[in-house]
């Protein structure tokens, strides 16, 4: 069983990647979007926390999203956990460590999906999802077989988001490397850190997360 966070920018296919490790290593996918949502609706307390929160239109505090983690932690994972989405500052990861190593457990990697700007901007501008089954795809690289037909369920429910654009994405990045880059610097200090190429083909990416993973 390893832990695992996956850091790079929007786009970088971290979340691609994550499917895979669940898929092939029963790992446990830990995303903070996903966790808010299933809390929101759990009628747990730290769920009516979450809730009255949102429902605020306020953003959830750190100390809750910890909260969810380690309820999700207590659950279990036979592979590991992959965390996906968090932590995005420095304070954020000193109270995960924290939380780890209260818990007897720690990070067996974290690895970076290095990516070029540039070639990231025409990755996203050109991705499209499939509604029902969400599917991704890419108007040159992965175009679906049919036009406006989905190759995996044949949904015609084909959406591209609606920040999936140029000048939204760029926004995106800007935020990122403000505040999630430093991790970068964090984790490669603590002796954490492993870098792949974020923007080769999907399988070769796979293949070197399964490498360094094998090696944790």
């Amino acid at each position: 069983m390893v832990n695992i966070i996956l850091l790079g920018p929007p786009g970088a296919g971290k979340g691609t990647q994550a499917k895979r490790l669940v898929e092939t290593r029963g790992m446990v996918q830990l995303s903070t979007g996903d966790m808010l949502r299933e809390a929101k609706t759990s009628g747990t307390e730290m769920g009516r926390r979450v809730a009255e929160v949102m429902d605020r239109g306020e953003l959830v505090t750190d100390e809750i999203v910890i909260g969810l983690i380690e309820e999700k932690l207590e659950q279990g994972a036979p592979g590991g956990f992959i965390f996906d989405g968090f932590p995005r500052t420095l304070k954020q990861a000193d109270a995960l460590g924290a939380l780890l190593a209260r818990r007897g457990q720690g990070l067996g990697a974290v690895i970076e999906m290095q990516v070029d700007d540039a070639a990231l901007v025409a990755r996203i501008t050109g991705r499209f999802t499939c509604g029902a089954c969400g599917e991704v795809y890419h108007d040159q690289t992965r175009p679906t077989k049919v036009e406006g037909t989905c190759d995996s369920c044949g949904s015609h429910d084909l959406k591209r988001r609606a920040d999936d654009n140029a000048d939204a994405l760029k926004t995106r990045l800007m935020e990122y490397y403000k505040k999630t880059s430093p991790l970068i610097g964090y984790y490669y200090a603590k002796g954490n850190l492993s870098s792949v190429d974020g923007l080769a083909e999907m399988d070769s990416v796979a293949a070197a997360i399964a490498k360094i993973l094998d090696k944790a």
